[in-house]
C-alpha cells in the first residue's frame, strides 16, 4: 500500500504539478534536467544505471541493444499501460548524459511509448568527441 501511495504523489507532482509550472517547454526542461541529472549522479556502467532506475523509481531498465553508436533500453513500470500520458524526456537525458560521459562523444536519446514499456533509443556521434574543459 505504502508504494502505491508514494507512487501516486510522485505522479502528482511529475505528470501534474510540473506540466502547469513548465507549460509548453515542459519536455525540453525535463530532457536537461535529466542531463544535470546525470552529471551529478555519474555512473560508470549500464548494470549501475539500473538500480539508479528502480531507486529513483522511474521503473525497470534493462539494455536490449548495444552497438558501436546505439544502445536501446527498455524501461518498464506498472504504471505504463494504454493511460499513461508521463514524458520520458527526464529518463532520456539522464541516459544520453550517461553514456555521453562513458563513450567521450556527443550523445542524444529520444523514446517511443509502446502499450505498456518505452523504448529509449541513444545515440552516440563518435565523429563528435568531447572536448575537456580546461
Amino acid at each position: 500500500m505504502e508504494d502505491r501511495v508514494n507512487q501516486f504523489g510522485y505522479d502528482l507532482i511529475r505528470n501534474d504539478v510540473l506540466k502547469e509550472l513548465l507549460g509548453k517547454e515542459h519536455d525540453s526542461i525535463l530532457y536537461w534536467v535529466g542531463k544535470t541529472l546525470a552529471r551529478k549522479n555519474i555512473l560508470s556502467t549500464v548494470e549501475e544505471m539500473i538500480p539508479f532506475f528502480e531507486k529513483a523509481g522511474w521503473g525497470k531498465l534493462s539494455l536490449l541493444q548495444e552497438k558501436k553508436e546505439l544502445h536501446i533500453f527498455e524501461l518498464k513500470g506498472s504504471w505504463m499501460t494504454d493511460k499513461d500520458e508521463r514524458c520520458y524526456q527526464l529518463e532520456a537525458g539522464f541516459l544520453a548524459q550517461q553514456i555521453e560521459h562513458s563513450q567521450g562523444c556527443i550523445t542524444g536519446a529520444t523514446y517511443k511509448k509502446k502499450k505498456d514499456y518505452i523504448l529509449i533509443h541513444v545515440e552516440t556521434d563518435k565523429r563528435d568527441a568531447i572536448q575537456e574543459k580546461r
